[in-house]
């Protein structure tokens, strides 16, 4: 790993706990392998419950003097931990690459994103507005503040190592959080390397922690039961997501929730079908399809429904696959082999119910975590995979005839966290805009993502949002002052 990290600083395999780099006090240690190939990374300190009660510790203590640092000093702390994330880019990128698999190209595209929720949030610290209310009384004056919540757990997924992080953590320190990170166990180094350039930027001791752990279960059961901690955020599997809100309630924490997806990607017959094959084709096949708001069900419209089938095959069979490292590369590997085992079963059953294979559809290496773009037409809702979310490389086209029925379709499922349409009249595009159940709809367009937007969902995709103005309001308490003059 160290012959492709050109700053070996950034190479950490310790836990980050009141500013100090420690040995988890078990002296256990896991092994991080590239998903890719299997090949060993790095083994990192495992840390457990007596680790994860030190990292609360030294965020509580942190919090009494952070809390009351200005928000100019906040705000230029975190614009320097953006110049050396922008300034270490490509290091990040092939860290991201080699612990999580995705091709280089959107590991580079993830380092961006994920600086520039630091950089928005850096010049929101300072725009923390409260107000004055007309008095209910003519001696009573009426003040509104904001303060921060208190120490913030965030618990991030493996899909996003890095813009995870720091879409919860800048807006946390923006307002004057502390923060203890449990990163996925599939990847941690990024969440250490981070950690290693906020040092470096002078944050305190104690206002950023970072415990890596191979229990998650019990490393997060500590973290939801403490006192201590205010707030936490998640992002994962609408399952987990239910357990941690289930924990958080003796203690009543701020929750924001950021969970699973079945996102209905719509094609109509006014829609521009070469725009609506170039939407699909980057929405399913993004970090193989192992993003929450991937397409996950493809619905188009029967009159256009075989010019769709035609362009769309031939421009996913372009689509290289293999190792990350490979600027051509399109799709990586799957991040280990229970996702593999997974897609692999969805797509039998697809199969087995009628499903017509047009390309793909089994593993592509005997000894590797790859699995080519698989399309299979003549889904029908009786499949497994219209579902659960694939989080693969692979899409199931669906055929449909009226607008009604497609609402119908789309909005059949427990979750809303994103969907996406094409079409071309303006009256259908506000029908299916406010019709879809979804707290984030991409319209003529596949890719949504932005600091700039909330992002977030409905119903059992969870609660909260990331990103943008609203995004700040997740870390802050109002308080209402009443005075009698």
């Amino acid at each position: 790993m160290k012959n492709l990290i050109a700053n070996t600083e950034l190479i950490k395999n310790q836990a980050f706990i009141n500013g100090k780099w420690v040995h988890s006090l078990s002296g256990k240690e896991f092994r991080v392998t590239n998903p890719y190939d299997g090949k060993f990374l790095l083994s990192v300190a495992d840390c457990g419950p007596e680790d994860t009660y030190d990292a609360i510790n030294s965020a509580e203590l942190a919090f009494k003097s952070w809390k009351v640092v200005s928000a100019k000093k906040r705000s230029l702390l975190l614009k320097k931990w953006y110049e050396l994330i922008t300034i270490n880019r490509e290091d990040l990128a092939k860290m991201i690459t080699l612990e999580q698999g995705k091709p280089i190209r959107e590991a580079r595209n993830e380092v961006d994103y994920g600086a520039s929720f630091i950089e928005w949030f850096a010049e929101e610290a300072r725009r923390v507005y409260g107000d004055t209310v007309p008095g209910h009384q003519v001696n009573k004056r009426i003040i509104i503040i904001k303060e921060p919540v208190g120490v913030v757990a965030a618990i991030t997924p493996w899909n996003f190592p890095m813009a995870m992080i720091t879409r919860k953590v800048a807006p946390a320190l923006a307002v004057g959080c502390t923060v203890v990170i449990k990163p996925a166990e599939d990847t941690p180094l990024v969440a250490l390397a981070l950690a290693r350039l906020a040092e470096e930027a002078g944050f305190p001791p104690g206002v950023i922690n970072v415990i890596p752990t191979s229990d998650p279960a019990g490393v997060g059961r500590v973290l939801t039961e403490s006192k201590k901690v205010k707030k936490l955020s998640f992002t994962g599997s609408t399952i987990t997501g239910k357990k941690l809100m289930k924990q958080c309630s003796d203690t009543v924490k701020k929750l924001s929730l950021e969970l699973g997806g079945n996102a209905p990607f719509i094609v109509f017959k006014d829609a521009d079908i070469n725009a609506a094959v170039e939407g699909a084709i980057s929405s399913k096949f993004r970090n193989a399809g192992q993003t929450c708001v991937c397409a996950n069900r493809i619905y188009v419209q029967t009159e256009v429904y075989e010019e769709f089938m035609k362009l769309y095959l031939s421009e996913v069979k372009k689509l290289k696959v293999g190792s990350g490292l490979d600027d051509e590369v399109a799709i990586g590997p799957l991040i280990n082999k229970r996702a593999l085992e997974k897609v692999r079963t969805l797509v039998s059953d697809a199969l087995k119910k009628g499903g017509d294979l047009k390309t793909g559809g089994e593993p592509a290496s005997k000894n590797k975590n790859l699995y080519p773009p698989t399309v299979i037409s003549g889904a029908t809702s009786n499949m497994d995979l219209s579902k659960d979310e694939i989080f693969g490389p692979v899409a199931p086209i669906f055929k449909f005839q009226s607008v009604e029925e497609v609402i119908q379709l789309a909005n059949n499922t427990e979750v809303g966290l994103a969907a996406y349409f094409y079409g071309g009249d303006n009256s259908l595009i506000w029908q299916v805009a406010e019709a879809l159940e979804y707290g984030m709809i991409g319209i003529n367009t596949g890719m949504i993502s932005t600091e700039v937007a909330p992002f977030g969902g409905i119903k059992e995709s969870g609660f909260g949002r990331e990103g943008s103005k609203y995004g700040i309001e997740e870390y802050l308490n109002v308080k209402y002052l009443c005075m009698e003059v």
